[in-house]
């Protein structure tokens, strides 16, 4: 049995722009596509009865939409009577791709994240795509487009690597490989100035980084231009301005003995939250 693509569904905008995403991963996939909408306490006390027709309103629209991007019989949609985030996470198990929205219904519009999608990003078993404000699908935006991935120091960058290769090649695109790098300044004459050696240095070891990470997967898909990028700066500055003009941008997140679901870092938390295109948050093996 072919493994989904999954996509939360709840009505709200950001939700439709996800089951967008979602539909033309699974249908530039061949695979089929799953459609889920949970939901605990509004079921339950007054009110229940129209949240059950405002459910299955929900799920009829959710397939009439998907339905625009690939095969009827692909799609599928339940009910879940389970709180969103478990939800997911359950479904996680089984998909091959999980997609939700930046915001939920019901989520504060001050929220610059809603609480499901980062739960769901920060535990997931498969990779899940955030998509960010209106994140454009390959139809709307055309085939090609520019996948930025971040490649994070020593090894650990392979599926978080393999992952945008892959969606390079699904959108007949280029890959944008940034790694960031920073040298602080020891106050000696010889050491300051844009070209100093100890810069150098940095500059060096980065590309080699670079380097070793992509090499394994870029034989593999010869035809995929990859730009390798050593920038200068904080990690969370040089993905946040290399995301602006960015189709989707796919960091890591580590997996950590004796702490439940992925680990999510403060560069990690901080392109879900600001980022100017979707992101994709891929466990590493």
């Amino acid at each position: 049995m072919e493994r989904p693509v999954v996509v939360g569904v709840d009505g709200s905008d950001d939700s439709m722009h996800a089951l967008d995403w979602a539909a033309e991963e699974a249908r530039l996939r061949g695979l089929p596509l799953r459609m889920v909408y949970a939901s605990l306490w509004e079921r339950y006390g007054e009110g229940a009865a129209e949240e059950g027709e405002a459910e299955e309103r929900v799920l009829s629209d959710s397939v009439e939409r998907a339905a625009r991007w690939m095969a009827r019989s692909q799609v599928t949609a339940r009910a879940v009577a389970e709180e969103p985030a478990a939800a997911l996470i359950a479904e996680s198990r089984t998909a091959v791709l999980l997609t939700v929205g930046h915001r939920g219904r019901g989520e504060l519009a001050s929220l610059l994240l809603g609480t499901v999608s980062l739960t769901v990003a920060g535990r997931a078993h498969c990779p899940v795509i955030v998509v960010r404000g209106h994140g454009r699908t390959r139809s709307s935006s055309g085939r090609g487009g520019r996948i930025v991935v971040g490649v994070g120091e020593g090894t650990g960058s392979e599926a978080t690597v393999a992952f945008a290769y892959g969606e390079a090649v699904l959108r007949r695109g280029e890959i944008e490989a940034v790694h960031a790098w920073r040298c602080p300044g020891s106050g000696l004459a010889e050491e300051s100035g844009p070209y100093n050696k100890r810069r150098e240095e940095h500059v060096r070891r980065a590309s080699d980084t670079l380097e070793a990470a992509l090499a394994p997967v870029a034989c593999e898909h010869p035809g995929t231009p990859v730009t390798p990028r050593p920038a200068e700066g904080n990690p969370r500055d040089v993905l946040l301005a290399a995301s602006a003009g960015a189709d989707l941008l796919v960091v890591g997140a580590e997996r950590h003995r004796h702490t439940r679901g992925l680990q999510l870092g403060p560069v990690n938390h901080a392109v879900l939250h600001h980022a100017h295109c979707p992101v994709a948050v891929v466990p590493r093996t």
